[in-house]
């Protein structure tokens, strides 16, 4: 029987000291798992014919070089622990080859001319069989020896940004600066802390106490004065909004509803004695109230809600009746549990004759919050968030309210029961009173921007903190460091930046906005809302991705930033339907740009687009990559112009199209209703560029411009490569210019990523609202949180809620 073959074993190779400098090559062409047998072969013929190897060493270097008989693991992990043992001490191994470490073994066991040769020319040698292994020897150094190469990479602090944070949040805070100073303050109060595990009783209770908290503050002041509350600052309510909004959303949602919806109908539909009466006891909470417009058969279509109010002439009183199972109110906030009075909707009816949608004052409870006769109310039950607000739904039985409840400002109704009103037409006044939502989804978009601002805070913290992978044997690298984490991050900081500057435009317009241009401003409104919302839909998952399993954990906050700005893409107007109310205006006004002076709106219609043409759509232009040219801010606005004049003129076609083969305008619009949905993203998107660009241009701090410009540059080349496919199809683009805007994207990434931690320090969330874990302090080497009471005070609970 033969002899089975010898294997290669380590204590053979170790007992020659000759065979000493080729030791690490040896080891990394078995591990390395990439050589083929040629390639062993030729190493080992190279390596035998080394001048300085005798007989012995020689056969035993013939064992470790033969395809046919690779070495037991065993093995292999002796020599490893002998290559570390021996070059323990050796100092800035990153910069060591494999033939370098091979003279450095040599040495420790030999002096200056190991096996007989001078170190020079040794290095010479093992380099030329290097360069045969073909191998990264650098990195095949630092997977050798991780631990050295970690002492030669001590730790380095993130990047220090390139601008003074608190001088970015100014600007961020630049109007209403001293009520948003104002609110962060109230919301650093010791009782502003999460409260883990409490019951939806509880929380409720606990959302109620924070409200009447923030009440006493002054929180209500602010959105209607004492002694003169018919003239409402709701511009500084709306900053207030959007500052609570760093904090607990069931608050915000709460205090939405109660201030902004509830007595923003009593202020906008009501007149100055429902102002007197109400209002004050509205500011401080003494009259919690809610907002009774959505039914459960109609919820976005509220011109057709089917809750009925009848006039009584001869007890001068309004009956409020639920006609069927579908007219029950739905999904009304602060309904279930501390309402006293709601605003209803209801068609009114006068004499036995329809007069549309009006809103009538109906009490719900007595002081002691019992529920009033002829009322019926349900509690929605859990939700997937905000459970913190009460949503329930409401009944109306035969319910009397005195004439004056009726909020008439729009509409009148006199003791005899004559109805009168100074708006003609009932479709035109039901829109003047739907004016009493604008303060609703413009608030909502604010706060979708704060939630969006909370969860990015978070994510850019940790990935700053975190470590994950890095060259073979060094220190493993910051998440924000690799290429693909700020491709995640970075295009939605500079996303948050955009909306921030076009939702400062919304509150202003809002603000001062006349009879004149109150439906543009709804239109701008519905689509700021649908926009914001759905960027805080998409960015909360993405942050929570971001973080791995650490954003899983309920305690880091990102899951109920998740649960809790879900359903912002469908209350105050589900997005869709908002959109296509932004698209519907955006037919309006392109049918009166032709019908108020035709001649003129054609002909300036054809210079648009032959400047167009001129401008970025001849081939030279198609062809321009240079990034002078990609970073032009008026390149990306013509860009988004010219997309949302093509839609719109293309929608236009189509519906003009088929009315002219009759078919019904219902239908005509139902037909085209995804391109209608494209014209509105395509224009809402535009705005937002738009007023961007405008707001850095107003900037006065010169240090903060060159930041903000990279910003601008990477939200306006992220809009064009997510619509790439449609600039491709219509010529705006050609392949090559596509490829370079996608590689400009990632230059613009790299150079912000210094800066991305001085960016969402900026948006100036208070640690006690952000109170994630992972957002604050620091972590420890292996992503550990090390507990160093950074978060103690930023939540109630055990030790169990935090993140350890």
């Amino acid at each position: 029987m033969l002899d089975a073959p010898s294997r290669p074993l380590a204590r053979e190779l170790l007992s020659q000291p000759k065979l000493t400098p080729l030791i690490p090559m040896l080891y990394v062409a078995w591990t390395d798992g990439e050589l083929t047998t040629g390639e062993l072969r030729a190493l080992g013929a190279a390596a035998r014919e080394q001048p300085w190897l005798d007989l012995k060493a020689s056969s035993v270097l013939a064992l470790w070089v033969d395809p046919l008989r690779p070495p037991p693991p065993r093995e292999l992990a002796l020599l490893r622990e002998h290559i570390r043992a021996t070059a323990q001490h050796l100092v800035g191994n990153e910069h060591h080859t494999l033939a370098g470490l091979g003279v450095h073994l040599a040495q420790v066991l030999g002096g200056d001319a190991p096996v007989g040769m001078p170190l020079p020319q040794l290095g010479q040698a093992l380099a030329a069989l290097e360069a045969t292994l073909g191998v990264d020897g650098k990195e095949a150094v630092r997977s050798l020896l991780p631990q050295a190469s970690r002492t030669a990479h001590s730790e380095a602090p993130s990047n220090a940004p390139s601008f003074e944070p608190q001088a970015m949040t100014v600007v961020l805070d630049r109007t209403y600066a001293n009520v948003r100073k104002q609110v962060r303050g109230w919301l650093q109060d010791a009782d502003f802390r999460y409260k883990e595990g409490l019951s939806t009783t509880a929380y409720r209770d606990q959302v109620f106490d924070w409200l009447k908290h923030l009440a006493d503050d002054g929180l209500g002041q602010l959105a209607f004065p004492k002694g003169r509350e018919g003239g409402a600052d709701l511009g500084a309510f709306i900053a207030a909004f959007e500052t609570m909004a760093f904090f607990d959303l069931s608050l915000v949602i709460k205090a939405g509803v109660h201030f902004g919806l509830f007595g923003s109908s009593i202020l906008f539909l009501g007149t100055k004695r429902h102002h007197q009466q109400y209002l004050p006891k509205v500011a401080s909470l003494e009259l919690p109230g809610c907002f009774a417009m959505s039914e459960l058969g109609h919820g976005s279509n509220v011109r057709d809600c089917e809750t009925v109010a009848r006039y009584d002439a001869a007890t001068s009183e309004f009956v409020i009746d639920t006609p069927s199972e579908t007219a029950r109110k739905e999904w009304i906030g602060n309904a279930a549990r501390h309402a006293r009075m709601a605003t209803v909707f209801a068609q009114l009816e006068v004499g036995g004759e329809r007069l549309g949608v009006h809103a009538l004052l109906v009490p719900l409870r007595d002081e002691n919050g019992k529920v009033l006769p002829g009322i019926r109310i349900e509690d929605c039950g859990d939700k997937m968030g905000l459970n913190g607000v009460d949503n329930g739904r409401l009944w109306f039985h035969g319910v009397r309210v005195p004439r004056e409840n009726l909020l008439d400002r729009y509409g009148q109704v006199t003791e005899a029961g004559e109805y009168t009103s100074s708006i003609t037409g009932d479709s035109k006044r039901f829109f003047t009173m739907l004016g009493a939502l604008v303060a609703g989804r413009v608030s909502v978009a604010c706060a979708s921007l704060s939630a969006a601002k909370s969860a990015l805070t978070i994510a850019v913290r940790y990935g700053d903190l975190r470590r994950q992978f890095g060259p073979a044997g060094a220190r493993e690298v910051r998440l924000l460091d690799h290429q693909s984490h700020q491709l995640r991050l970075l295009p939605l900081v500079a996303k948050a930046y955009a909306l921030d500057f076009a939702l400062e435009h919304l509150v202003d317009r809002y603000v001062h906005r006349t009879e004149d241009d109150a439906r543009e401003v709804e239109a701008l409104a519905a689509g700021l809302k649908a926009y914001a919302s759905w960027n805080a839909t998409a960015t909360v998952q993405e942050a929570r991705e971001a973080c791995g399993g650490q954003g899983y954990l309920t305690a880091n906050r990102l899951p109920s930033l998740k649960a809790d700005t879900d359903v912002f893409t469908t209350f105050e107007g589900d997005n869709t339907v908002l959109m296509l109310l932004v698209a519907k205006g955006l037919l309006t006004g392109y049918r009166q740009r032709f019908e108020d002076d035709r001649v003129f709106a054609v002909l300036k219609l054809i210079v648009d687009r032959a400047a167009t043409v001129m401008t970025d759509r001849n081939p030279i232009a198609g062809r321009r990559t240079h990034s002078d040219h990609l970073r032009d801010s008026d390149f990306h606005l013509r860009a988004l112009r010219f997309r949302e004049e093509e839609i719109l003129a293309s929608v236009s076609k189509r519906i003009r199209k088929r009315l002219t083969a009759g078919v019904e305008s219902f239908e005509a619009f139902n037909q085209v209703q995804t391109h209608l949905l494209a014209l509105a993203h395509a224009s809402v998107e535009r705005i937002v560029l738009e007023q961007f660009l405008h707001g850095v241009a107003a900037v006065k701090d010169e240090a903060l411009k060159p930041v903000l410009g990279r910003l601008a540059d990477l939200f306006g080349l992220s809009c064009m490569e997510s619509a790439s496919g449609w600039f491709l199809e219509h010529g705006y683009l050609e392949a090559p210019k596509a490829k370079a805007i996608r590689r400009e994207r990632v230059q613009l990434c790299l150079e912000l990523r210094p800066d991305a931690l001085g960016l969402v320090d900026a948006f100036g969330i208070p640690d006690s609202c952000l109170a994630a874990p992972i957002g604050l302090g620091r972590l420890a080497p292996g992503g550990e949180r090390f507990d160093d009471g950074a978060a103690d005070g930023a939540r109630d609970g055990s030790a169990d809620s935090r993140a350890t």
